[in-house]
């Protein structure tokens, strides 16, 4: 990248900014785990306080950490009413202990390795960057902004939509700081993801003396495996998946019940419904069993719209002053606090972070090469928006 082309001064050090992302990493904080959640809002917040912003902190429930939203001040800001709202999570898929084993920080050419550094605790620190480097330039954004950390969506931010709902209607756009993609990509659509828990009730009894009296509940969810699995349509963009099961008492007992947990992601609002209403109404295949079926849509559909595709260009534009172009991801299967705002219709540009690999794998990882033009791309967004 040319020094010449870049517009902002002091320059963005992108060594500084994988320091930063390696303080947030080195704090590990699995999702179910609100202390180890907590050690990481509270370094967060200490950042952000000391950038001037008004902090508030929301206390964690049902064993989630605390939810953390940061507001530019209004000294700080350029204009009154709807500003930017900009989305980031501070928990890991990863268990206590990883960083010391499969997942330890270190640096291999590129490639920068550990817990939660791709999903993503890299776009987290990116965005805190890109707002310290407009403050240390005497610049500040048009818009007001607003910074909201997630304690808890890798399992679905149950205990955050209704935050993120709230104040994603008190702004005119959204920044998802989630992993960059495939190179010089954002994200501007991705799937719906529903949640569904599968029950089915058999009778028990002996497998040897009296098998002839029982009902199998796995093998009748073994017959429900099937005809789900079988909703999958790559064409339609339907995906199904039955990834966790459970079931028996023994192995000489005919099993008396058997859940599954079942995941489904769509591309439209219109499959969700189908699928739901399909799911919802399932019924037994063989005899004298029951059959239940809870559960809904846990990420609503996103799509892009006009609204997105026109603040995807105000991003094209700012990539082309480093000489850069920006492509877009036309439909992910993976879910994010996106899909809640993007649903609300705010413009919502997503895949903002770090470019990388890995995500919720022992080899996650992000590319040095991608921090320096991640962050500028992101520091002129909270710059000209408006």
């Amino acid at each position: 990248m040319a020094a010449d082309k870049m517009k902002n001064e002091p320059k963005i050090d992108p060594q500084e900014v994988l320091d930063g992302i390696v303080e947030w990493v080195s704090i590990e904080s699995p999702s179910h785990d609100a202390g180890a959640v907590n050690k990481v809002v509270d370094h967060v917040e200490g950042q952000f306080r000391d950038l001037g912003l008004k902090l508030e902190r929301i206390a964690g429930r049902d064993g989630f950490g605390d939810i953390l939203e940061c507001k530019t001040p209004p000294e700080m800001n350029g204009g009154d009413g709807r500003g930017i709202l900009v989305l980031a999570h501070l928990d890991t898929v990863h268990p206590i202990g990883m960083i010391e084993k499969d997942l330890k920080v270190r640096r291999e050419g590129d490639s920068i390795f550990g817990p939660g550094i791709y999903d993503m605790k890299a776009g987290g620190y990116i965005a805190y960057y890109a707002l310290r480097h407009l403050i240390r330039q005497g610049k500040k954004p048009r818009l007001p902004v607003t910074f909201l950390f997630i304690p808890e969506e890798e399992v679905g931010s149950p205990t955050s939509r209704a935050r993120i709902e709230a104040a994603a209607r008190g702004h005119k756009y959204a920044l998802v700081m989630e992993p960059g993609r495939d190179g010089d990509k954002v994200v501007t659509s991705r799937k719906g993801v529903g949640r569904f828990v599968m029950t089915v009730k058999g009778r028990a009894s002996h497998s040897g003396v009296r098998h002839e009296d029982g009902r199998s509940a796995i093998l009748e969810m073994a017959k429900q495996i099937v005809r789900v699995e079988g909703k999958t349509d790559y064409a339609r963009g339907i995906t199904c998946n039955v990834g966790l099961i459970g079931g028996g008492s023994g192995v000489n007992v005919v099993p008396a019940e058997c859940k599954a947990e079942i995941d489904l992601r769509v591309p439209s609002q219109q499959l969700a419904e189908e699928m739901t209403h399909w799911f919802l109404n399932l019924e037994p295949i063989g005899k004298d069993v029951e059959l239940t079926v809870e559960g809904g849509m846990n990420r609503p559909p996103y799509q892009k719209d006009a609204g997105i595709a026109c603040l995807f260009s105000k991003a094209q534009a700012i990539y082309r002053e480093i000489g850069k172009e920006l492509a877009d991801v036309p439909l992910t299967g993976g879910g994010s606090d996106g899909n809640f705002t993007a649903a609300l219709g705010i413009p919502t540009l997503d895949g903002l972070g770090a470019d990388g690999k890995g995500a919720h794998a022992a080899n996650e990882q992000i590319y040095f090469s991608s921090l320096l033009p991640r962050t500028y791309l992101c520091a002129r967004l909270l710059e000209t928006l408006e």
